[in-house]
């Protein structure tokens, strides 16, 4: 049975982290490297994961990998994590076969984006889009606002959370914090907003987005979980000192080859190092240092 908004949004509410896709130097998904990090966002205080988003590399997973890795996410997960599955596919048709593949396991919710290759669709295809979807897996979806050329603004995603109830909620990104805000305001009360935006999780936090779903969250998740907790008992100077911390951090961070680093950066806490798929780059040597003395600042 699926949940309703108000159990997904207690289900989803502070951290949740978009994994890192274990793979090999030749791109192979290595599986038991999911339970590793499952078992250290676990440890860092945080209770829901993404599955296959962006940071995930989720845009590379042919429905083998995709099938492989939500399957032993699931698993990992048990009943103490929830679990949302992303989905980056160019059609309706795709995501629908994907969402079978999910049939059987516990999945909260779908992390959808727009279809996103070059040609967009209208308003009513998409519309259409996330209805269709939502009916044919009855699993609740949010809407992952991403997409640069299939940008959706603030009153076609408001459109969408009105005409199709099983979009629970957005996450917004693209360092868009002005469309957080009006969504916050604008939305009906039942519906949930998470932000996406690494550089500005503090005042995201501060303006009472229900949590947050971004690289840094992946890449220290007990800093961005005792960031939150700082906002939510009010005590400003103690997040906004992890504020300005993490963001000297993410400067460092190129965000074209954001998984890769983000997995460096789960090394350098004790995971093991797994590679992005090609054609991404490892991570460089001297911008490895930098980032090594920039944890060395956060509470990690």
């Amino acid at each position: 049975m699926s949940l309703t908004n108000e159990e997904l949004r207690s289900r989803l509410a502070g951290i949740v982290p978009p994994l890192t896709t274990p793979f090999d130097r030749d791109g192979n998904l290595i599986v038991a490297g999911v339970r590793e990090q499952i078992d250290f966002m676990r440890a860092n205080g945080v209770r829901a994961v993404v599955a296959g988003g962006s940071t995930g590399e989720g845009h590379t997973l042919d429905r083998e990998d995709f099938a492989a890795l939500m399957r032993a996410t699931a698993d990992a997960c048990a009943s103490d994590v929830t679990l949302v599955a992303g989905l980056i596919v160019n059609s309706t048709r795709e995501a629908q076969q994907r969402t079978q593949i999910l049939q059987g396991m516990d999945v909260a919710a779908l992390q959808l984006t727009p279809v996103h290759y070059l040609f967009k669709c209208d308003v009513v295809g998409s519309v259409q889009h996330y209805r269709t979807i939502h009916e044919a897996s009855g699993i609740p979806i949010l809407i992952y606002n991403v997409i640069p050329w299939k940008y959706l603004g603030v009153d076609m995603m408001l459109q969408i959370m009105r005409e199709v109830p099983g979009v629970a909620g957005i996450k917004q990104s693209a360092g868009d914090l002005k469309s957080v805000s009006d969504l916050l305001a604008r939305m009906a009360p039942h519906n949930l907003v998470l932000s996406g935006i690494d550089a500005l999780l503090y005042p995201a936090f501060a303006l009472g987005v229900h949590g947050a779903i971004t690289a840094l969250t992946a890449a220290v998740p007990g800093v961005c979980v005792k960031l939150w907790n700082a906002v939510q008992a009010g005590d400003y100077h103690a997040a906004l000192d992890l504020h300005r911390r993490l963001n000297a951090l993410w400067d460092l961070i190129p965000h074209d080859n954001l998984p890769a680093y983000t997995k460096y950066i789960q090394h350098r806490q004790g995971l093991s190092l797994y590679h992005g798929r090609a054609p991404m780059q490892g991570v460089d040597s001297s911008r490895a240092a930098a980032i090594d003395a920039a944890l060395k600042n956060l509470p990690v």
